[in-house]
């Protein structure tokens, strides 16, 4: 039996007092970063290979089914307003399409074809790259996804909280995060999620700092699409050109980015 479906260490969930449940699943948790830790050089090797292909202009994809799908969606949703990157950079792919976000759709995580066909639409390529996203290394979506992008010549990853999974052997550069059997058995939306998660996090960040998304520690490319982004960056203004939070309101609504404000205003230093 694969690690993500063995029985939970705890039992008799349902005569546990609230604050134990609370506790336990804790405990649990907590063991989530250090099994990440042990990723780290696995998530590496795939970070290079994205960045040298995303500098020559291609995509990354995310495909996976139920929560991993939902995981992947996340993460490629939120690339865009944090830094500035066109929607089509990073793509999430669910298997039972955008439906399945808030509904599960019946065995559409069965299909093998599918995942291919539903790449085929964006007009994948050898520039870009395909991680797919199942915890368990089983799901025939992503299985068969990442095996036809691979005889495509397009570069795979996957992340999976399973050994020697069939995911795992699919993709060029596998991620395996093992986090052991969940709090409630076989319920990967818990530990496994969390820990896909994480990796996710690691993956998108990295990509856009190394293709220069990020300024020192700032999101420079942010999009402004609220009063809350508005204010970070007026500050980011303030400290990187030391002037009054007036001046950086203004520079801020002028440009239309904290990059382009500070660029501007150094050019004009630089020519004076």
């Amino acid at each position: 039996m694969s690690i993500t479906e063995s029985s939970s260490y705890y039992d008799h969930l349902e005569k546990m007092p609230l604050a134990d449940l609370l506790d336990k699943m804790n405990q649990e948790d907590q063991k989530v970063p250090l099994a990440v830790k042990k990723s780290i050089p696995q998530v590496e090797k795939l970070v290079v290979e994205i960045v040298k292909r995303m500098k020559e202009g291609g995509r990354l994809f995310y495909i996976g089914a139920g929560t991993s799908g939902r995981l992947g969606i996340l993460d490629a949703s939120e690339c865009p307003p944090t830094y500035g990157v066109p929607h089509n950079m990073v793509i999430g792919l669910i298997a039972g399409g955008d439906g399945a976000i808030r509904k599960a759709v019946e065995f559409a995580e069965d299909d093998t074809k599918q995942a291919w066909k539903d790449l085929l639409s964006y007009k994948i390529n050898t520039r870009d790259t395909v991680v797919g996203i199942a915890a368990s290394g089983t799901t025939p979506y992503v299985v068969g996804g990442l095996n036809d992008a691979r005889s495509h010549g397009v570069l795979t990853g996957c992340i999976t909280c399973n050994e020697n999974s069939e995911v795992a052997r699919a993709a060029e550069f596998p991620v395996e995060v093992i986090v052991g059997p969940e709090f409630v058995t076989g319920s990967t939306r818990m530990k496994s999620g969390t820990a896909q998660k994480l990796v996710l996090n690691m993956i998108s960040t990295s990509v856009m700092i190394q293709l220069g998304r990020v300024k020192g520690n700032k999101m420079v490319d942010m999009q402004l699409s609220n009063n809350k982004l508005v204010d970070r960056g007026t500050r980011m203004l303030m400290d990187e050109l030391g002037i009054d939070v007036d001046e950086a309101s203004d520079l801020l609504k002028k440009h239309g980015s904290v990059r382009q404000a500070v660029e501007a205003e150094q050019g004009r230093s630089n020519f004076l």
